[in-house]
């Protein structure tokens, strides 16, 4: 089943053209990455999906979960099932994580019909899952954020999408500035959450990820559009020689 199909879809920011006609479909079960050079669209395709503001689809269509997804607001996509896991997570101090994290679930719950989690309940519940991520109760303490290292803010990301437990989950080079053992908690994190029930989009620059998180399809977006698609192997591929051959041969 399909839970996102995107159309055609070209975007401009300031008048230049980002996007120039991008086509990807997903169905629930699948990993797919989305690998290209700098410069090339991938972390514009993830804001104009998540609705950043100034990210506006110009025209085509895209398709959520049987909804017209450009006519959502943010928080109405976020409510639907939609998450994406930052680059760059922003700190948000004086915002306490345990808190930042049950209120945010909460919502989603309500906006399911489901009964919200008490405070004892959500705690029991994130204590458990952080647990999984190597997220000490002493970070839950803290200002979301503030204070993290790269390795404890991607772990921190994972959690909330392992909460959220959204339809469709947006990474957005979540492997940037991980060690090695940091890639390893994160992607065991996310192959624990991958299911039949949802689909994720893993963005990213290196093979390295792909190696823990492997992809059902590789996707190759250079100058706004996807050039190439294929396996895993495509990524191998790509890690072997670059993206010159591909882009061009395309």
């Amino acid at each position: 089943m399909s839970i996102l199909n995107i159309k055609d879809v070209h975007l401009k920011i300031e008048e230049k053209p980002i996007l120039k006609g991008v086509s990807l479909n997903v169905n629930c079960g699948e990993v797919h990455a989305i690998m290209g050079p700098n410069g090339s669209g991938k972390s514009t395709l993830s804001y104009m999906l998540s609705g950043k503001e100034g990210y506006e689809v110009n025209s085509g269509k895209i398709d959520f979960d049987d909804a017209n997804l450009i006519e959502l607001s943010a928080n109405e996509r976020s409510n639907n099932g939609l998450f994406l896991a930052f680059q760059y997570p922003v700190e948000l101090p004086g915002v306490s994580s345990m808190n930042f994290l049950r209120e945010s679930v909460n919502v989603r719950r309500q906006f399911l019909g489901k009964k919200p989690f008490n405070h004892l309940e959500f705690v029991k519940e994130a204590r458990k899952i952080a647990s999984s991520m190597f997220i000490k109760d002493e970070m839950l303490k803290r200002s979301v954020n503030v204070g993290f290292s790269g390795g404890e803010k991607k772990r921190f990301e994972i959690l909330q999408m392992m909460l959220l437990e959204p339809k469709l989950a947006i990474l957005d080079e979540t492997d940037s500035g991980l060690d090695v053992d940091a890639l390893k908690i994160v992607s065991d994190g996310v192959n624990q959450y991958r299911s039949d029930k949802n689909a994720i989009i893993v963005i990213t620059h290196y093979q390295r990820l792909l190696d823990y998180i492997i992809p059902d399809y590789v996707h190759v977006l250079a100058d706004g559009v996807i050039k190439k698609s294929g396996g895993p192997e495509l990524a191998k591929i790509i890690e072997k020689n670059g993206y010159a051959g591909i882009v061009d041969a395309a």
